[in-house]
This record gives C-alpha cells, structure tokens and sequence, in this order.
C-alpha cells in the first residue's frame, strides 16, 4: 500500500494542476467560452474509455503491469498538453488531454488494488488510505500552478505550460517509483488471501458471475448511484469554477487555493471516511453536496467560493468511498478487474456528462443556476443512502449473492 500511496499522491499533484487550469486553457486555446468544459470532458471521456479494458487487464495480468501503463500514458498526455500550449493548437490540447484522461482512468483503480490486499472488514479502510494519499496532490497540485507558471513565463513559455510540463516530471517519477516498488502484484496477494480466509475459500467453488448480474444487485446498484451522482455533481460545479472566478477578476493564486480547497475536501479527510459505516456515510455524503453547491454561488469572495468547494470535495469523499466499497464487498476477487472497469467506466461517462454539459449551463444560465442543478442531483444519493440504511440490513464482512 505504501507504493501505491506515494504514486498516487505524484499523479494526483500532475492531474489536478492540470485540471486547475485547463477551463482556462480551453477558452484561451478555443476563443469560446461555452467549450470551457470540453477538455474537462474529454479527460473524463478518456477516463471512461480505458476504464473497463484496464479493469480487464487487471483481472489477466494483474494490477501492477497496468497501473505502469497508466503511469506512462499520464506522462505523454502531459506533454503533449505543453505542446499544444505552446503551438497554440485547441484541438491538440483535447488530444493530450484525452490521453490524460486514459491515464486517470486506469491510475483511479489504485484504490481496488489497496482493497485486494486485505481482509474485508479492513477494506473501506486500505481504499481510504490511496484516497487520501491525492490530498498530498490535491493540496500540492493547485499550490505547484502559480509557481510553475511563473518558471514557465521565467523562462519565455507560455505560463499555463508550467502545469503541463511540471506534470511530466511527476508522473516521470512516479513511474520509476511505481516500477521499483509495487511488488509482489497485489492481485497475487489477493488470491492468497482468498485462500487462506475461511470465508472466501468458500466462495471460490461459485461460478463467476456475469458483469450484468453483478451490477443488478441492491448492494452494487446504492454503491453506483453514490459514485456516479456524487461524480457528476462535484464535476459539474467543479469544472467551471476557475472560469467563473476568472470571469470576475480573480488570478491564478486565488483560483489555486479554491481549487486546492476543494480537493483538499477530496480526499484530506480519507483516512476517516470508512470509520462511519456504509449508509452513514453516503448521507452525510450527499448532505454535504447540496450544501457546498448551495454556498458556492453565493458570493465571488475567494473564502466563501473556497468554502463550498471544499464541502462539494468532501460530499464527494464520502459518496466515492462508501460507493466503492459497497461494490467490493459485493464480488471475489476473479470478479474484481471487470466489475470494478465497468462501475468506474460508468462513473467516467456520468463526469464526461457532467463536464460538457458545466460550460453549456455556465455560459447559458450562470453559475447560480448551475450549482442549483447541482444541489437538485444530490437528492438522488441522499434517497439511495436513506432506503439502504432503513430497508436492509447491511453487515460490511458479508458477500452478497
């Protein structure tokens, strides 16, 4: 787990500089603000679109070898994003981008590998702690754009460059990171464990099952509704807050902290998420939302919008974390690679919804109304969280069937 905390912490810094900045870099590069949101969706697009193969590849070949693939596919979207910067092209900006996204889609999985390694009652916790390994990125990444443009501009480059070749170098070291130390797989520490727990060497003798049937189960379909609304609000509001901010004279540095406030609220309180149970958590969750995106629009002063950022990210921690291990407590591990590609390929298309739909609504209707949309889609994880905790009778140790 330490390996994949450390190497989750580097990409996360590289993502989220790069996500702080791209609305930005999209109207630029574009000369249109109502596609402020596409290189959002298009990262979200490239998230969805290598989801489900790299769950895939996991479940035959194990974590690791794909997990370094998501790591060098992160290396050369960053670059290419500089690139793109520099020659001024919009459309080899969604390219990077979109291979950014793929590397995201496939580094995100991190938290299921943590999850293989122990026994079930300690799962919420291992998917807590890589969650909360990107509070060193969310924290790091917002705070590294104004530095790092500022080298950039130093050194005659555009400054929006800075992120981008600034990520290079993170996920160039996380690679060499990941390589040397991710050993053995985790997927091999999690067949051992299969068998050496009673209750899983049990499950061994039941036929897999397939995707479909999985994904129809009460315990997988409440996991879904928590980490596919819960994304779609918090990219939703998230998307386009840099370009509203700079809309209203705000500079990169108060961007970067409104942006470092909400990724704080991501993943900085992780460590406790599991502590509250499943049901407990996605309410609290899905409260959470509704309040950030109902505070949000409410002032342009830096602390008030970085206020409801941070409860967007924390309702957002909530509703991810509970989600995620509601769907690891419903499978075995030769189920594991593709049930967990297919729920993190639907998260990615309910963002990539989010993202592109975030510049349509900003330019058409104004934040205001955006962030109520927001608040309005948070009652469907409220109600799923709501009917769990009363109609069933939930145990975190126990496999559904």
């Amino acid at each position: 787990i330490g390996a994949l905390f450390v190497t989750q912490s580097l990409a996360s810094a590289a993502i989220i500089a790069n996500i702080a900045v791209n609305a930005i870099a999209g109207a630029q590069l574009s000369g249109n603000d109502a596609l402020a949101g596409l290189p959002a969706t298009l990262m979200l697009a490239g998230a969805a679109l290598s989801a489900y193969p790299a769950g895939q590849a996991m479940q035959r070949f194990g974590r690791r070898p794909a997990l370094l693939v998501g790591m060098v596919l992160g290396l050369m979207g960053m670059l290419i994003d500089g690139v793109a910067v520099l020659s001024h092209s919009f459309l080899l900006f969604l390219v990077g981008l979109f291979v950014v996204g793929m590397a995201r889609g496939i580094i995100d999985q991190s938290r299921y590998a943590a999850a293989d390694v122990v026994s079930p009652e300690r799962r919420a916790g291992a998917i807590s702690t890589v969650v909360f390994a990107s509070t060193i990125g969310a924290v790091g990444g917002p705070l590294l754009v104004g530095p790092l443009g500022q080298v950039a501009a130093a050194g005659g480059l555009p400054e929006l460059t800075g992120p981008m070749f600034g990520g290079v170098a993170l996920f160039a070291i996380a690679t060499l990171v990941m390589f040397v130390f991710l050993r053995p797989d985790p997927r091999t520490l999690a067949l051992r464990l299969n068998v050496q727990t009673t209750t899983d060497a049990a499950t061994t003798a039941v036929p897999v099952r397939s995707v479909g049937t999985i994904l129809r189960l009460p315990l997988v379909r409440a996991g879904l509704v928590n980490m596919v609304l819960g994304q779609v609000v918090m990219v939703l509001v998230m998307s386009v807050t840099s370009l509203h901010m700079s809309h209203h004279a705000h500079g990169l540095d108060s961007i970067s902290l409104v942006i470092g406030a909400h990724t704080f609220g991501m993943f900085g309180l992780s460590m406790f998420t599991g502590r509250l149970g499943r049901p407990l958590t996605m309410m609290f969750g899905a409260l959470m939302l509704i309040v950030g995106a109902l505070i949000a629009p409410v002032s342009l002063l830096t602390p008030w919008l970085a206020l409801g950022l941070f409860l967007v990210g924390l309702g957002w921690n909530f509703c991810y974390i509970a989600g995620s291990a509601l769907v690891a407590d419903a499978i075995v591990p030769s189920e594991r690679g593709a049930v967990q590609g297919a729920s993190d390929l639907l998260v990615n298309l309910g963002s990539a919804f989010g993202s592109l739909s975030s510049g349509f609504i900003l330019a058409g209707l104004g934040y205001l109304l955006l962030c109520l949309i927001g608040a309005a889609l948070s009652l469907a994880p409220l109600s799923a969280a709501l009917w769990w905790g009363h109609s069933v009778h939930y145990r975190p140790t126990s496999v559904e069937r």
